[in-house]
């Protein structure tokens, strides 16, 4: 009995210490952004845990809101000094659980860092703070003749972006991140803050050693915190033409895709949908297009070029068995042809009302497009997977939108299986097994298999290098 007291004591003293250690640490996060800068509340802790992915919640301990680079440096520092994994988040728009607190520890909500800093017109580039959405930037630079074209989609923070090394439907003409970033101002593990390409410089190119820029683009918060970024800029063009067009086959759309950019047609999105996806996008939106493999076209450029350059792409579309050809310039008419894939999210998960979507993604060389699309959807069909197509066709990526009942086990198992047999058909081919989406927690196997053991340790190496006690965003990537 009196060893069971003296336990029971010697529980409460350490548990009263952990007590005390804790409220001291919130007491100094407080002294740094303030009291409405830090919480500890559940449902707010909770909805910095998780992301758009299948991976379940995983709340932080507590979640701080800096309003400069500075705050996220003294808060950098206090984690450092006190051993707690630190978690960048911006909107929450991942996808593959890049967000969660696997060991506790502390989630940087960067949304108060919202202003667009440096707007340099004549150089086509800016600098934003990790709070600015994509959308949001184009809204700012409305009246200025220029935007920013890299859209994932979703209305991300553009710093997340950066560190998942987004892209999306206009990759094809205007690059992913990766080709998009000029400079990254970054907090490390231990506070110091790192301007990559070297502190306010911008140059359009550089051969000026390592290229540090790309070595934290796409490094998903775990080398460090991007708190600004500076990006390409584009004019705005003259004049923008879309089209749709149907095909008898997947063969037949994607070699009118490389046709058309072998013929150097001004594409800026060339997005394709399976017949699945197509008959799903009819039911949801209410439209007539026939349900075979379906291009979606967008082309940029003068006015004076549009007409030859859709001109051109009928032509090509009709040799490969291209039919329903239909074209728009005017914004609405446009918006009305676009729609089926604008909307094609919402029309999966209309497949199954009450169930979740799941996105995952792989990327090959253009000419095994064909070969993974197919086996992948006899895939589909012999494991009784509910998984439209959509895909960014003029660079080899393709989504599978999987929707399913999160709460059948059995299911939950087969779709599991599915997208690492995806996964590991891509890297069969040449490909990778994410074009898009980032490692994040479900990948990190794959991510071995593709790049090789000793392409793991260099990056072990880089990451013990910059964060030796494995704080940043730990279990992910690695």
């Amino acid at each position: 009995m009196y060893r069971t007291l003296s336990c029971l004591k010697t529980f409460l003293r350490l548990e009263n210490k952990h007590i005390l250690k804790r409220t001291m640490i919130k007491f100094t996060f407080r002294s740094v952004s303030g009291d409405e800068g830090v919480s500890v509340g559940s449902a707010v802790r909770e909805q910095h845990g998780r992301d758009e992915s299948v991976h379940i919640c995983r709340p932080p301990d507590v979640v701080v809101f800096p309003r400069s680079v500075e705050e996220v440096s003294a808060l950098a520092k206090i984690c450092h000094h006190h051993q707690l994994p630190m978690i960048p988040f911006g909107t929450g728009t991942g996808l593959e659980g890049g967000v969660g607190a696997l060991k506790g520890g502390v989630c940087f909500s960067l949304r108060k860092m919202e202003q667009v800093l440096d707007l340099h017109q004549e150089d086509f580039d800016v600098t934003v703070e990790p709070g600015v959405t994509r959308k949001g930037l184009n809204s700012y630079l409305r009246d200025t003749g220029l935007w920013f074209p890299v859209d994932p989609g979703a209305d991300a923070s553009l710093c997340g972006m950066a560190a998942t090394s987004a892209s999306g439907t206009n990759a094809v003409r205007y690059g992913t991140m990766r080709e998009n970033v000029l400079n990254l101002e970054v907090v490390l593990a231990d506070g110091t803050v790192l301007h990559t390409a070297g502190k306010g410089r911008r140059p359009r190119k550089t051969s000026a050693g390592y290229n540090l820029t790309n070595l934290f683009v796409g490094s998903e918060g775990t080398l460090g915190i991007i708190t600004k970024a500076t990006l390409r800029l584009y004019g705005i063009p003259e004049s923008m033409v879309s089209a749709v067009c149907s095909f008898p086959s997947v063969q037949s759309a994607v070699d009118s895709t490389v046709q058309i950019l072998q013929a150097g047609v001004s594409i800026a999105r060339i997005e394709f949908l399976d017949d699945v996806m197509i008959n799903a996008c009819n039911r949801f939106n209410n439209l007539s297009y026939a349900v075979t493999p379906t291009l979606f076209l967008e082309f940029h450029g003068s006015s004076k070029s549009m007409q030859e350059q859709v001109s051109i792409t009928e032509e090509i579309t009709r040799d490969n068995g291209g039919s329903d050809f239909a074209w728009a310039e005017d914004e609405e008419t446009r918006g009305r042809l676009w729609k089926a894939r604008h909307d094609a999210w919402y029309a999966a998960l209309a497949l199954r009302p009450g169930c979740k979507a799941y996105s995952t993604d792989v990327c090959v060389p253009i000419s095994r497009l064909p070969q993974i699309i197919v086996e992948t959807k006899e895939d589909l069909i012999r494991n009784n997977i509910t998984g439209p197509i959509a895909g960014h066709v003029g660079d080899g990526n393709f989504h599978c939108l999987i929707v399913l009942d999160p709460n059948d086990p059995d299911e939950v198992q087969r779709v599991h299986s599915f997208t690492e047999r995806l996964a590991r058909r891509a890297l069969a081919m040449d490909g990778t097994c994410t074009g898009e989406h980032g490692i994040g927690l479900g990948k990190r196997a794959l991510l071995r298999e593709e790049v090789g053991p000793s392409a793991i340790e260099v990056m072990l190496g880089l990451k013990a290098s910059l964060d030796p006690k494995n704080l940043m965003n730990p279990g992910k990537v690695l």
